[in-house]
């Protein structure tokens, strides 16, 4: 219903494997002279289920229309009509194309300040009611429903009416909302202390509040609703590769999974790790005692981390992660985006999102129980691996077709350098979890990195009207 291409009565007129052979045609159009090679190597991967990219792949690609093949949105936010509405026109272009957006609001001065008109201030939250008035409209003229991210930070005046907003039922509903947190909050948190709610516009503080009554209210909402959500801005910024030209990172895409600069923006796919065990644990009726004993709580013979290394197809791993990465940094060229600074911010910093679904199917079948120490340490096995490798293909990729053109302003060119002194890369950024609510189901296997929830349940899909 929602990605196979269809004739003007909605008939469907390709089957799945005829959808990925045309997301691996477009994708492989930018490997030259290598084109057929990569086009079977991208299709492989995509057939075998070991690799899925995100929606917006089987969505945009081959569309002359829409060829959009972006999932991950971060649009600017400043304080005065002609940006803000400026932003509402971005985010339906966006939403138009399939694609998510995120926002921080924080910059917007609060309720009841005076403006440059004599007028009095809407306030953020007001300003978000407009955002998510173009969601719900462009919502009902398409078939993929659009979503947003809204942050305020934990500073801002208007920080209480943004946390209870969503605890009215029908208010700001196609928008997540968090809380944008510092180190300082928290640390007024731990040791009951005052903190200064700090009008944006000219930097003065309102209000001060005791912290930890902020606190209660966040988790208490949070714990009733599932809103607000938090953001660890200042530990989001520690591990951003310092690009000094454009800022700190304020904002997330609408899941939260991808932080992002304003007009940043950044394309998904996903490894199905279910796909790399050599061997179901119930095929071996040598460990199936030792499963049973795990399963029981016997700490001395259930199965071992290095067991679960041994049935691992590590080498096929490395092959998919490597195609997967050049499969994704393609789609980058490949994709069109809905305004200039986002083109521009694509191929600035070439930000490719590589994560991985299928992980509860592995554990089960490897015999290693979801919430066990043994499951936690093969977690960080498993995914060191294909973070390292992931990088390994980004830095072989600036060799061969240069690095991603903020790499100077960035610290890969500093002693900072993970990677190592010289180290070069191709994007800015290669891994990230993203849910795979979608492509999950399009593989068979659990999304994400969660656990089961449900063995059996039903998908309700947006339908065009009409």
């Amino acid at each position: 219903k929602r990605y196979l291409w269809k004739d003007k009565e909605g008939n469907v007129i390709e089957t799945p494997k005829q959808a990925m052979g045309r997301v691996a045609m477009i994708v492989a159009k930018k490997e030259g002279k290598n084109e057929k090679y990569w086009k079977d190597k991208f299709l492989e991967i995509m057939a075998s289920f070991e690799f899925v990219p995100g929606g917006c792949y089987f969505r945009g690609a081959g569309n002359k229309q829409n060829g959009s093949l972006a999932n991950c949105f971060v649009l600017p936010v400043e304080d005065s009509i002609e940006k803000i509405f400026d932003a509402v026109k971005w985010a339906a272009l966006i939403h138009q194309m399939g694609g998510g957006t995120g926002f921080n609001f924080s910059h917007l001065r609060p309720r009841g300040d005076v403006v440059r008109s004599g007028g009095l201030s809407s306030g953020p939250i007001n300003f978000m009611k407009a955002f998510d008035a173009e969601t719900q409209i462009v919502m009902q003229g398409g078939v993929h429903r659009g979503a947003n991210m809204g942050i305020l930070n934990v500073d801002h005046p208007d920080i209480f009416e943004f946390i209870r907003a969503k605890s009215v039922d029908g208010e700001i509903s196609n928008f997540n909302i968090s809380v944008g947190v510092f180190d300082g909050f928290m640390k007024a948190v731990k040791d009951e202390k005052e903190w200064g709610l700090v009008n944006p516009h000219d930097k003065t503080t309102v209000q001060n509040i005791q912290a930890r009554t902020l606190w209660g209210e966040i988790t208490g909402l949070a714990h009733l609703t599932g809103d607000p959500g938090m953001i660890y801005l200042d530990a989001v910024n520690r591990f951003n590769p310092v690009l000094k030209s454009l800022g700190p990172i304020e904002s997330t895409n609408v899941c939260g999974e991808q932080p992002l600069h304003p007009f940043d923006v950044c394309n998904l796919g996903s490894i199905n790790l279910a796909r790399f065990v050599l061997k179901p644990w119930w095929e071996d009726l040598n460990s199936q005692l030792a499963i049973g004993n795990s399963l029981r709580g016997a700490t001395n013979n259930g199965l071992r981390i290095t067991d679960c290394e041994t049935n691992v197809n590590w080498s096929r791993l490395e092959e998919v992660i490597r195609v997967a990465v050049r499969f994704l940094d393609d789609g980058i060229d490949s994709s069109t985006y809905p305004i200039p600074q986002i083109t521009d911010m694509a191929h600035r910093l070439r930000r490719i999102g590589l994560g991985v679904m299928g992980w509860a199917d592995m554990l089960v079948k490897l015999g290693v129980r979801y919430d066990s120490d043994e499951g936690i340490e093969f977690a960080k096995l498993i995914m060191k691996f294909i973070q390292e490798i992931s990088w390994d293909e980004s830095h072989r990729l600036a060799k061969e077709k240069g690095e991603f053109p903020l790499w100077k302003d960035s610290y890969f060119n500093s002693k900072k350098n993970p990677l190592g002194k010289n180290i070069k890369v191709r994007n800015v950024a290669v891994t990230t979890i993203a849910p795979t609510g979608t492509i999950s189901m399009i593989a068979d296997c659990s999304s994400g990195i969660e656990p089961y929830f449900a063995l059996e349940y039903t998908k309700n899909v947006v339908e065009k009207k009409g």
